[in-house]
C-alpha cells in the first residue's frame, strides 16, 4: 500500500482545483488523485463550446501533475476503509491517506437502449466521438432541453447537421427560464435549423434498420442516425454511502467543506453545501463551484480553515447568445425582466417574498458579482426598484 497525506479521489476540475489548493498550504505534502479516465484533468466547459468554434484541443489541460501530485488514471476507486484510512481501486491498489477528498462528480442518467449510437456527453473522449460523428453526414436526435442538450445541438447546428431535438416541456430551458424567454428560445432554434418538438418526451428507443427510433409521448417517431442525451446527471454518492458519510442529494458537507468524518472532505458536482447568501444548502453542477470550492476543500485538507462562503455563477452559449447567471434561477419564483432588447440582451431577476434569489444576465457581461451582491441584500424589493438595478 502506498501512503499518501492527501489522496483525492476523482480526476475532473474539482479535483485539479484541490492540488491546487493542498500546494498554497502544503508545498511538500504526498499527493494522490486516482481518476477513472484515462486522461489527466482538463476543462469542461469546452467540451460543449469553444472546441467546436475552433479552440485548440491543447489550450484544455490542467496542471495537477505539474505542481506535485502523482496521477493514478483509468483506476475506479471500489471501496473506502475509513478505520484503516485507505482506498481500494479496481486493480486492487491500495492507498493510505491522512486526508481524504470525494471529488467523484455525477454520471449521466441513461437511457433505456444500451448501444454505440447513443452518446451520453460529459467526457473528452465523448467530444471526440461526436465530432468524429458530426463531421459525417449523419441526422442527430438530441434528447433533453437542458443546459448541455441545449449547447450540444447548438454545436451541431453549427457543423451543418441535421438535428431533431427533444423536449418534454413548453419551451426551451424551461425549468430555469421564465415562460416568455423560453418560448422565444424555441422560435431561434428553430430559426437556426434544429427540429425543435416541444412538449414530447422520449416512452422509447429502439435500434431499427441501422437507425435509432425514439418514441415519443405524442406516439410519434423520430428517427436519426445518432442519439445524444442531455438529460443530466446523478451525483456519484456510492463511495460515500458504502462508508457511511452523510449523504443527502449529494454527500453534506459543512462549510469547510467537511462531511460527517473530520478527516474526510467532499468538494463540486457530488456536494451538498450550505451557501449563506441564499441560507440554504445546494448542489452546483457548474464550473465555477468545481474551481472554487476545490481549492478551498483542498486549503482545508492542508490545514488552512477557510469557509466556503461562495455562491457560484454559470454561463452558456447558444447560437449568437450567451450569458450569465448566478444564484437560484428557478421558472417557478416570480421573474422580473429588465430588457435592453427583449431577449437580445437584459438582465431578469427572480424573486421569492421581494428577496432577490438569483439573476440572469443575458447577453450581459461583467455584472456577476453585482448580482452576488444583490442576493445577499435582505431587501424586500417590489419590481420597479429593479428596473436598471444593474445595467445591461
Amino acid at each position: 500500500m502506498r501512503h499518501y497525506t492527501y489522496v483525492i479521489v476523482g480526476g475532473g476540475m474539482t479535483a485539479d482545483a484541490a492540488v491546487e489548493g493542498i500546494r498554497v498550504a502544503d508545498s511538500a505534502g504526498p499527493l494522490a488523485v486516482i481518476g477513472a479516465e484515462p486522461h489527466p484533468p482538463y476543462n469542461r466547459p469546452p467540451l460543449s463550446k469553444g472546441l467546436w468554434k475552433g479552440d485548440p484541443e491543447d489550450g484544455i489541460w490542467r496542471k495537477a501533475a505539474t505542481i506535485g501530485a502523482e496521477l493514478h488514471l483509468g483506476r475506479r476507486v471500489i471501496g473506502i476503509d475509513l478505520r484503516a484510512r485507505s482506498v481500494t481501486d479496481d486493480r486492487g491498489a491500495e492507498y493510505g491517506f491522512k486526508k481524504l477528498l470525494l471529488a467523484t462528480g455525477g454520471a449521466p442518467r441513461r437511457l433505456p437502449l444500451q448501444s454505440d449510437q447513443v452518446i451520453y456527453f460529459r467526457t473528452l473522449d465523448d467530444y471526440r466521438r461526436l465530432r468524429g460523428l458530426a463531421e459525417q453526414p449523419l441526422r442527430f436526435t438530441v434528447v433533453g432541453g437542458g443546459f448541455i442538450g441545449s449547447e450540444v445541438a447548438a454545436a451541431l447546428r453549427l457543423q451543418g447537421r441535421d438535428v431533431a431535438m427533444l423536449v418534454p416541456e413548453a419551451g426551451l430551458g424551461a425549468r430555469v427560464f421564465a415562460a416568455d424567454l423560453s418560448r422565444f428560445l424555441v422560435d431561434y432554434y428553430r430559426e437556426k435549423g434544429v427540429e425543435l418538438r416541444t412538449g414530447e418526451g422520449m416512452v422509447g428507443l429502439e435500434s431499427r434498420g441501422g437507425k435509432c427510433v425514439v418514441r415519443t409521448t405524442t406516439r410519434a417517431e423520430v428517427t436519426g442516425d445518432i442519439v445524444v442525451a442531455g438529460l443530466g446527471i446523478q451525483p456519484s454518492v456510492e463511495l460515500a454511502e458504502q462508508a457511511g458519510l452523510l449523504v443527502e442529494n449529494g454527500i453534506v458537507v459543512d462549510e469547510f467543506c467537511r462531511t460527517s468524518h473530520p478527516d474526510v472532505y467532499a468538494a463540486g458536482d457530488v456536494a451538498s453545501f450550505p451557501n449563506p447568501a441564499l441560507g440554504a444548502r445546494l448542489r452546483v453542477e457548474h464550473e465555477d463551484n468545481a474551481n472554487t470550492m476545490g481549492k478551498i476543500a483542498g486549503q482545508n485538507m492542508a490545514g488552512r480553515a477557510t469557509p466556503y462562503t461562495h455562491l457560484p455563477f454559470f454561463y452558456s452559449d447558444l447560437f449568437e447568445l450567451g450569458y450569465e447567471a448566478v444564484g437560484e434561477l428557478d421558472s417557478r419564483l416570480e421573474a422580473v425582466a429588465d430588457w435592453k432588447t427583449p431577449f437580445r440582451e437584459g438582465v431578469v431577476y427572480y424573486l421569492n417574498a421581494g428577496r432577490v434569489r438569483g439573476v440572469l444576465l443575458w447577453n450581459t457581461w461583467g455584472q456577476v458579482d453585482h448580482a452576488r451582491a444583490l442576493i445577499a441584500q435582505p431587501g424586500p424589493f417590489r419590481p420597479a426598484d429593479l428596473k436598471g438595478r444593474l445595467p445591461a
